[in-house]
């Protein structure tokens, strides 16, 4: 079996432009990024809003999922670090890193998806305030959507060889040659031991999930009688699954951070104010909440239908 396991070790740079260089993590972010808002640019229109309403959709998701992921790591799994000396703090909102006698640009490293989560539902309140759009309606929209940049973003980290995997012998087990973590236990051959690549799993799942989510809308939206004029007023699904009756938004969160919550059995623990000591890990107690509200979002989709 060992020969099915796979040696990971590509390399962080996509490519260059000039002196710049383009890494594979970024790249999947700006993939992820430009996907989201393709698709979301599609549905609007087809439910005919105005593009003076949808404009400033992307700065608004953007700030909010950098923003919130950035602080969600620093504080959820790192908080020691970042809170506990000037250097840490001003790094959790600069992306450098303080050397010993200066300091050098290495980019945001450290990036959590529950608080991205969290700071995008705020940007999307906010969104609201400005344009006056239903907030269910533009959560249920972005929800159908989010679940393909939430797969890219994992497979950066798939290149970054970072959130690895426990030890394992299943034969699709990578060794991540370059992960720091994974190189403090080698096997006997000198190389480092096998792991789940939990980040692949998370990708697979969330491209399944947005060709659920987007089966479902265009399922609801052929079955229904589509009106677009008035759409987010969930008055045409006989399933109340109309886009604006928070039923995406809930099914999203529910598919998303129930994978998460059963993927962190395979993850190394990350840290985080808990250290490894309670039953469950950081992710997956971030995760509980999250599922929590995505089935309410649902039940109550339902029940207004009802």
């Amino acid at each position: 079996m060992q020969a099915l396991f796979i040696n990971w070790n590509p390399g962080v740079e996509a490519f260059h432009i000039g002196s710049f260089a383009v890494r594979w993590y970024s790249l999947c972010w700006c993939i992820g990024l430009a996907s989201v808002y393709l698709l979301e640019q599609y549905l609007y229109k087809k439910q005919k809003v105005a593009d003076e309403k949808f404009d400033p959709l992307f700065i608004y998701c953007f700030v909010g999922i950098l923003v919130g992921a950035r602080l969600g790591h620093c504080f959820f799994y790192e908080p020691q670090y970042y809170l506990s000396s000037w250097h840490g703090f001003v790094e959790m909102f600069l992306p450098i890193k303080f050397t010993a006698d200066s300091w050098k640009f290495i980019g945001y490293e450290g990036l959590a998806s529950h608080g991205g989560t969290l700071g995008l539902i705020i940007a999307l309140w906010f969104f609201m305030r400005k344009t006056k759009l239903p907030l269910k309606f533009i959560l249920d929209n972005i929800a159908i959507v989010t679940p393909i940049c939430a797969c890219f973003i994992r497979l950066g980290n798939l290149m970054n060889s970072e959130i690895i995997g426990q030890v394992t012998d299943v034969p699709w087990a990578f060794r991540f040659l370059k992960s720091s973590d994974a190189l403090q236990t080698l096997g006997e051959d000198g190389l480092p031991l096998p792991r789940h690549p939990g980040q692949l799993y998370e990708a697979i799942c969330y491209a399944i999930f947005f060709f659920v989510g987007w089966y479902f809308y265009k399922k609801s939206t052929k079955e229904a009688g589509y009106n677009p004029t008035n759409n987010w007023a969930a008055q045409s699904s006989p399933r109340g699954i109309q886009v604006g009756s928070g039923f995406y938004f809930g099914l999203c969160l529910t598919l998303i951070f129930t994978a998460r919550f059963f993927i962190e059995f395979t993850k190394e623990v990350q840290g985080g104010v808990d250290n490894g000591s309670l039953p469950m890990d950081m992710g997956q107690i971030l995760s509980i909440p999250f599922v929590l509200i995505g089935v309410w979002c649902m039940v109550k989709a339902k029940k207004s239908r009802s």
